[in-house]
């Protein structure tokens, strides 16, 4: 083994996120359960490695970074060819994965998480139109940044297009994505689900995290 370890759950879409860079580099990683409903995320063994206790969390070799963004990042650029362009050295290139990242972290995946974490963790069944909306504003946006391009930032599949594609999997739970309204981001998902690491990295933990939420919030 690699001596890398992620712990999470493959329900999170960033620990999905992780889990996809990792297949696309063909590394070998050992996966650990953490339980966030049980609190083991708070556990002092737990906190030592990350005291900001979330997941996903990256071991490797004794070496610890959270923050799925940080994560990807660092896996490309320890483990991938100098030529790599999930994570291109390219200064613009770069510049337009970074953005992407920070869009999905900043708008896709606060949308999400604003509807599901309190009913997660408070029981919260209900979330408001504004909620909504800011879902719906990340799927118009996202479809713009597409265009006529088959991955997020251009001709290249990136760690963008991983972290993007974990959380718009996700977002279904809670805002439908009409094909018809969203048919560029619709076909960019078919693409990635070509990949042949995709449905076990992340496919089957989306169909999972849509199942749990199904019929269990309720729009205002």
């Amino acid at each position: 083994m690699s001596g890398i370890v992620l712990y999470g759950l493959d329900i999170s879409p960033p620990v999905r996120s992780c889990q996809l860079t990792l297949r696309a580099l063909k590394l070998e990683y050992e996966f650990k359960e953490v339980d966030l409903l049980a609190g083991e995320h708070r556990k002092e063994e737990f906190l030592q490695k990350n005291p900001q206790h979330t997941i996903p969390l990256l071991d490797d070799n004794g070496v610890f970074i959270w923050d799925s963004h940080a994560i990807v990042c660092y896996l490309v650029g320890k483990y991938g060819s100098p030529d790599d362009d999930l994570y291109p050295k390219d200064l613009v290139k770069r510049a337009h994965v970074d953005q992407r990242l920070y869009f999905e972290a900043s708008a896709l995946f606060m949308a999400l998480r604003n509807i599901s974490a309190p009913y997660f963790y408070h029981n919260v069944r209900e979330f408001s139109q504004e909620k909504a909306d800011n879902v719906r504003d990340g799927y118009g946006h996202l479809e713009t940044f597409l265009g006529d391009n088959p991955y997020i930032t251009g001709d290249t599949l990136t760690i963008a297009d991983f972290c993007c594609a974990a959380t718009v999997s996700s977002l279904p739970a809670v805002v439908p994505l009409e094909a018809e309204k969203y048919p560029k981001i619709t076909a960019w998902l078919k693409r990635l689900q070509e990949l042949p690491y995709y449905e076990e990295a992340n496919g089957a933990g989306a169909k999972k995290y849509v199942d749990l939420l199904k019929g269990q919030l309720t729009l205002l």
